[in-house]
Order: C-alpha cells, then sequence, then structure tokens
C-alpha cells in the first residue's frame, strides 16, 4: 500500500563512529545534530549540504550522554571515564573538564536556562553543577544502585532520575529532596523523561515496557508493553501528543499518548537501538545504534490532526472496524498489550544500504596539561574508515604527526608505482627525502589555507542570510507602516 502523507520518512544517515551509538540530540537551531559513543567521541553532524562533521577527542573512555544547551552555543557529554566535558561545538572546539563522580557518568543533562547541569553517575549518586563555576551545587544520594539518567524538568524545578535499585525518583531542585519514589518495576530501569509541560514523568525499562506516572496524581498512567526487547531510551514530540522508543529488538516506535496507541514501527537500524530524540520543533527526530550509525527521521504527521491520523491509520490497519478512543487521563492505569497493530516503515527496501554515507570528518583533539588544556587537532589520514582533511586554527607549520600520517599513505599506496617500492624512496640520499618532505609541508600548508577559506565563506553565507532577513523585515515594518 503506498505510503500517505503523514507516515515518518527516513531522511539521511550518517556513519562515522566506530562504535555503538549512546545518546543523540539535536542543536536548538536544528542545523546540527550531537551523537555520542562507546567509541569515546563526541560527533557534531552539520546538516548543509556538503558540510563536514566534526568529531571531538577527549574523552578516555565510552562517551554515554551527549545534550545540547538551550542556547546551542554549548554541548556537554557524560563518559565512562567518570568526567563530563562542555565543548564549544565548532571548529576550535574548546572544552572545559567537570569531575566530581567516582564511578562512570551514565547522563547528562542542562537546565532549561542553561546554567545548570544535572548528571546520573554508577558511583549511585545524582549530581548538580554550575557551568559558570564548574562546580558541583549538591549531590542527591538516596538510589542504592547505579543512577543510568537524570534529567532536569522543563520549569528547572524538579528532577527525575532512575537507577538499577528497580525506581523513578522525583526531586525536588530547591529542597533537595525526593518528592516521589516509583516503585512499580520487575527489573532495571534505563531512561527516564519529563513530557514537555512537566506534568508526567516517561520511563523506559528492561521489562520492555514503557511507563508514564501523573505527577499531580503520583500514580501510573499508562503501561505500554509494544517491544519484544529491552526499552533503552524515549523522546516526547514538543506537543505532548507522542512518544518515540528505542529498544533493543532493533526497532523505533511510535506511540500515540492521547490516543493510548501503538501508530508506527520503524526499521532501519542492524541491531539494538539505544538512543532517540527529538528536535526541538518536532519536524524531525533521530536514532542510534549498536549498528554505529544515526538516522535522521522526517516526522511528517506531526503537522496533521490527531483524530485525522488515527481514523486514517486505523482505516488502514482495521478497514471494517470503528475507531476506539480512550480517555486522555483514565481514572486507573491503562495497559497496552504489544498486539500488531502498527503501520511498518523500513526504509531499507528503498535505501538498499543505510551504512553508505561517510561525510569527511575533521577531527578535534584535547590533551591537558598542569595549568591549562590545550586545543590540539589531530589528522586521521591514515585511517581507512575515515580519510580527512586536517583543520588548524591558524597557517603555522603543520605537526610532526600529521607529516608521519602523510608518510605512511604513501608508503602504503605502492600501486603508484610499477615497481611497487615506494619504501625505497625514503632510502635514498637525503636530498630526494627533504624535497619529499618539503612537497608534504606545502600540500599540508595548501589544505589548512583551503579550510580556512571554507570556514570564512560559510560565516559570510551567515552574515548575508541575516542581512536578508533583517531586510525583508524591514520592509515588511514599512509596508505595514504604510
Amino acid at each position: 500500500m503506498a505510503s500517505v502523507l503523514e507516515d515518518p520518512a527516513l531522511q539521511r544517515h550518517f556513519k562515522g563512529h566506530r562504535d555503538a551509538i549512546t545518546s543523540v540530540d539535536f542543536n536548538p537551531d536544528t542545523q546540527q545534530l550531537a551523537s555520542s559513543s562507546l567509541d569515546s567521541f563526541l560527533m557534531i553532524w552539520n546538516f548543509k549540504p556538503l558540510s563536514k562533521a566534526f568529531r571531538f577527542v577527549g574523552h578516555k573512555e565510552g562517551v554515554t550522554s551527549v545534550h545540547f544547551a538551550p542556547s546551542g552555543q554549548l554541548v556537554a557529554s557524560a563518559s565512562r571515564d567518570k568526567t563530563v566535558r562542555v565543548w564549544v561545538p565548532n571548529m576550535k572546539g574548546e572544552s572545559t573538564l567537570f569531575k566530581a563522580h567516582t564511578a562512570a557518568v551514565q547522563s547528562v543533562n542542562f537546565s532549561s536556562d542553561g546554567h545548570h547541569l544535572v548528571t546520573a553517575s554508577d558511583d549511585t549518586s545524582v549530581k548538580v553543577w554550575t557551568v559558570q563555576r564548574r562546580s558541583v551545587l549538591f549531590s542527591l544520594t538516596q538510589h542504592t544502585n547505579r543512577v543510568h539518567c537524570a534529567r532536569f524538568s522543563p520549569d528547572g524545578r524538579l528532577i527525575s532520575s532512575c537507577s538499577d535499585d528497580n525506581t523513578v525518583k522525583i526531586w525536588d531542585k530547591t529542597n533537595r529532596l525526593c518528592v516521589s519514589t516509583f516503585t512499580d518495576y520487575k527489573s532495571l530501569v534505563n531512561y527516564v523523561d519529563f513530557n514537555p509541560t512537566g506534568t508526567c514523568v516517561g520511563s523506559a525499562g528492561s521489562d520492555n515496557a514503557v511507563k508514564l506516572w501523573d505527577l499531580r496524581m503520583n500514580k501510573l498512567l499508562q503501561h505500554y508493553e509494544v517491544h519484544n526487547g529491552a526499552v533503552n531510551c524515549l523522546s516526547f514530540h514538543p506537543s505532548s501528543s507522542c512518544l518515540i522508543t528505542a529498544s533493543s529488538d532493533g526497532t523505533v516506535k511510535i506511540l500515540d499518548l492521547l490516543e493510548g496507541r501503538l501508530v508506527y514501527t520503524l526499521h532501519g537500524h542492524k541491531g539494538p537501538v539505544l538512543a532517540v530524540a527529538f528536535s526541538r520543533s518536532g519536524e524531525q527526530f533521530a536514532s542510534g545504534g549498536m549498528d554505529a550509525q544515526v538516522l535522521v527521521w522526517k516526522t511528517n504527521f506531526d503537522g496533521f490532526n490527531n483524530k485525522e491520523i488515527l481514523k486514517k491509520h486505523l482505516k488502514r490497519l482495521y478497514p471494517d472496524a470503528p475507531p476506539h478512543i480512550n480517555d486522555i487521563y483514565p481514572r486507573s492505569s491503562h495497559h497496552h498489550s504489544g498486539t500488531p497493530c502498527s503501520i511498518e516503515i523500513n526504509p531499507l527496501f528503498e535505501v538498499t544500504d543505510t551504512q553508505m554515507h561517510v561525510p569527511s570528518i575533521i577531527d578535534i583533539g584535547v590533551s591537558s596539561s598542569a595549568n591549562h588544556e590545550q586545543i590540539v587537532y589531530r589528522s586521521w589520514l591514515g585511517a581507512p574508515e575515515s580519510r580527512t582533511e586536517t583543520q588548524h586554527g591558524d597557517l603555522q607549520r603543520p605537526p610532526a604527526s600529521s607529516l608521519g600520517g602523510v608518510r605512511r599513505r604513501i608508503k602504503e599506496d605502492r600501486s603508484v608505482t610499477a615497481s611497487g617500492t615506494l619504501d625505497n624512496v625514503y632510502n635514498h640520499p637525503s636530498g630526494l627525502s627533504n624535497t619529499l618532505e618539503h612537497i608534504v609541508d606545502q600540500l599540508d600548508l595548501l589544505t589548512q589555507t583551503v579550510s580556512i577559506l571554507e570556514q570564512r565563506l560559510t560565516l559570510t553565507e551567515d552574515k548575508l542570510k541575516e542581512c536578508m532577513d533583517n531586510q525583508q523585515k524591514i520592509v515588511f515594518q514599512i509596508q505595514e507602516g504604510e
């Protein structure tokens, strides 16, 4: 059956990580997407055509969580190396180190004003930080096992957290007290988050269940068992009308919360899906999984009336059955079984290999010293997976490691000579070796120059667009005044 307009559709796919994707988050301006991975890297994907991706190097172990600040000018990452970093997501890639946990940090989240961070750790604590002072304000320590996730409420007054002690806790940030504990869990709770209005908390569990708790009544509101594997992550649409989930069964599912129904089942990942997130506008959502790829989907259905969508879906699924409407707030908790009642969407039927897209990647690294953190730009020219260009902040002599990478690639590419003995070049007299090194220097310098020109061109385009927008606003204002 042909797809209708409101069906979600795969928009693009990114491949550049070398291990499982653990978290994804959109920049509020919707022009960038951040992803974290067990390969120890944080990546920033740019949506503009032909744009390069940034791979930030600094964490020493797998990165478990990533979150943009509301301004979009900062992005925070949490890692198994017990640290949190706050990055400037641009070519310079400066980062600030936050360290107070004594075990792996599993999640990081900015407050709505961008002034605070909340982190969850395997050391069983939840910590609230001040971003400006880079210090811990206080710790919440009533969990008895490692804490998987902690999130601020939209107004910043509450914090939700979930733990391997099989509980979800709600904390009052001002009083630093636990105000609610939800314990209706048979197994571990992997993820928790507030809905956009702050009236409910959704949780994802290893028992294949998704649960919604009403904070005003302190009771279970909805219970979904629609996955065949552990639910690893969830994200609310900005309208609060629907929810997306990521599961170890390899699928992403979309739930209609107003009608209490499973609407869509999305395929595309090869293996467990670990992360999912809506953009701030709800027009897009992204997913990441064990297959090390990031998929970006266009929501489509968010522009349609909820009842119209439900009517169309029911007609497609059950041509002869009348629609069944559930209360938005039922008097008792409402259980939803995993009966096959969703629209199945598999982009693999249209995109034969979603893992082929490998954008050009710029590696930006960090090395720490006793007095300060120095930004270092690393070249991965020797890596067969991503042959990228080196990016530098100024026109200085490239580091020796960059030249070494070029030499290694020249050595390995023996097909360019008839005899296949490029190694012999390095055994010739020093004059020839010096000439080759000079050529390498010039090539590296040209690469740096082109990269800087590209960056300046991008800035010029942004400024020009801003000027045109302002000019259009002025024209509208003059017309309205006349």
